[in-house]
């Protein structure tokens, strides 16, 4: 297993984890900072400290309860559905593509394609805001037209790798995808 740091398109460092099983089975895991503790404080003495000034204001105890149980609901969701530690792509040659992503609290998201499915893997570019970035994503094949392209699915949409690490991680899956393309086809 490899492991090389990058960063972000925002700036902040994610490690690429790179593991080949075999020839054509490659697992390529790119790691997101984990939740700070400080910034988790410093937001939660943020709203106590509101509602505790509310509270002096109003003098309903309610203030507080209620900012305890929305603190607390808050971060239990932003834990289970957005905060993601890490995104994982697992190329196996013969079968297709596992796209796995890891919420904070352990929840895992998969998906899998079906290799046949798959017309290629591309670097695309978008304007965002006032700057230009780039994301990796599968092109899927039209089953109606075998040159058309039926759906773009982007990867790695939490950690947003900026190009050197996605040049690193396309060409991985352009080496599997070659090989597929010269072996044999069985009948």
């Amino acid at each position: 297993m490899e492991e090389r740091r990058y960063r972000s398109a925002s700036g902040a460092p994610i490690a690429l984890r790179r593991r080949q099983h075999s020839a054509s089975c490659r697992e390529l895991a790119v790691r997101c900072p984990r939740l700070q503790l400080r910034s988790l404080s410093a937001t939660t003495s943020a709203v106590w400290l509101a509602a505790y000034g509310l509270f002096v204001l109003s003098e309903n105890s309610m203030v507080l309860s209620a900012a305890i149980f929305i603190t607390l609901i808050g971060l239990i969701i932003y834990l289970h559905f957005v905060k993601i530690d890490q995104e994982s792509l697992l190329v196996i040659g013969s079968l297709g593509i596992q796209v796995t992503s890891c919420y904070a609290s352990g929840k895992e998201s998969t998906a899998f394609i079906e290799m046949g499915r798959v017309k290629d893997v591309v670097i695309n570019e978008a304007i965002h805001m006032q700057k230009v970035i780039y994301y990796l994503c599968i092109l899927l094949q039209d089953p109606g037209d075998p040159q058309g392209v039926s759906e773009v699915v982007p990867l790695f949409q939490s950690s947003k790798p900026r190009l050197d690490c996605l040049i690193e991680v396309y060409k991985s899956c352009q080496e599997i995808l070659e090989q597929r393309k010269t072996a044999p086809q069985s009948s």
